[in-house]
């Protein structure tokens, strides 16, 4: 059972040896007023004995009050300044490490309204952004990023461990964002310039388009020798039906939006990077694409755990702040409270 105080620590628990010195303090100073108070005393006529004090019932109170107090914000201080710290509970991390980006044309092709989510028919970036994010959070354990590519590539979310922001990242991604044509050869030239020299177990990209490559600062045979000189590994996916129906001033005609889809290239990327080409015509061909890469790519096994901390310190604080306030309205409450330490 998950208990509290088993997972609170203190870092510097040897500053709680300082708690005792108001104790030790007090109890000197009342030693040294008994002392004094055994001397000879002093009579003087007409006045009481300057040896001897009384105190009332309800002064008395106010002394004793006062010092619980001044023991209720010592002990606050004390307590930050012994660093509590509470431990969570255990977060697996990885063994081995694996990096992968995640590729995503953005051409303006992929407005093309050829695909289906829940009956209603959208376009195909719609499509890819509803079925990645089923394979963006079973990804537990790799380091994702996310490049978006039309007419150049750029970074939209370094490698991280952060799921849900490369998530949201990619969810707010629009067409037309970086142009309207496909530079495939820069997709794959940006991943392997990010994973340049990182020494990893494996390096993963998975690319998305429907296209062919049109634009860019570096053809894909280019990008290809990178690809392969870092190692990484590339699994292309072609989006886009094969057959789609459209209206025309002779009526309806099917069309394949797909024409355009380079495959042979796509292939030979794969190929040659020891990755697998994969064709989503529709929602169910992409779900089923991302299953096999879950197999083919399966998730790190979790041995090593990180236990996340929690510093406690400012309870402290506020617990002291809190009773020196409480000490101030009682000063401004009580004409005759006089500041000094209750002794």
């Amino acid at each position: 059972m998950f208990s509290w105080w088993e997972n609170l620590s203190f870092l510097w628990v040897y500053m709680g040896v300082l708690w005792p010195i108001p104790l030790l303090m007090f109890w000197l100073f009342r030693h040294r007023r008994k002392q004094m108070s055994q001397t000879k005393p002093i009579f003087i006529p007409g006045y009481m004995n300057m040896s001897q004090t009384s105190v009332g019932g309800s002064e008395q109170r106010s002394l004793w009050l006062r010092w619980v107090l001044f023991l209720a914000i010592w002990s606050g201080l004390i307590f930050a300044m012994m660093r509590p710290t509470f431990y969570g509970e255990a977060i697996a991390l990885p063994q081995e490490g694996r990096d992968m980006f995640i590729a995503v044309d953005l051409s303006g092709s992929m407005q093309t309204q050829d695909m289906e989510v829940g009956g209603q028919a959208v376009d195909r970036l719609v499509m890819v952004k509803h079925v990645l994010s089923d394979f963006i959070g079973q990804r537990v354990g790799d380091r994702l990023g996310l490049i978006l590519f039309a007419d150049t590539a750029y970074l939209q979310a370094p490698l991280t461990f952060d799921r849900a922001t490369v998530q949201t990242l990619l969810d707010d991604t629009v067409l037309g964002l970086v142009g309207e044509s496909t530079a495939i050869g820069d997709a794959i030239g940006l991943a392997a310039k990010r994973l340049q020299g990182r020494k990893v177990s494996k390096k993963v990209l998975i690319l998305l388009t429907d296209g062919q490559n049109t634009a860019g600062n570096i053809t894909p045979e280019q990008a290809l020798e990178l690809a392969i000189a870092e190692n990484l590994t590339i699994y292309p996916i072609g989006v886009g039906a094969d057959r789609m129906i459209v209206n025309s001033l002779f009526g309806q005609r099917a069309v394949n939006p797909s024409a355009e889809l380079d495959e042979v290239l796509l292939t030979r990327i794969a190929n040659d990077t020891g990755g697998q080409y994969f064709r989503a015509r529709d929602t169910q061909e992409l779900q089923q694409i991302y299953a096999i890469l879950n197999r083919i790519e399966p998730v790190i096994d979790e041995s090593q755990t990180i236990r996340p901390q929690r510093s406690l310190f400012y309870y402290g604080i506020v617990f002291a702040l809190t009773h020196l306030i409480i000490w101030w309205c009682l000063a401004t409450c009580q004409r005759q409270f006089r500041w000094r330490l209750p002794v």
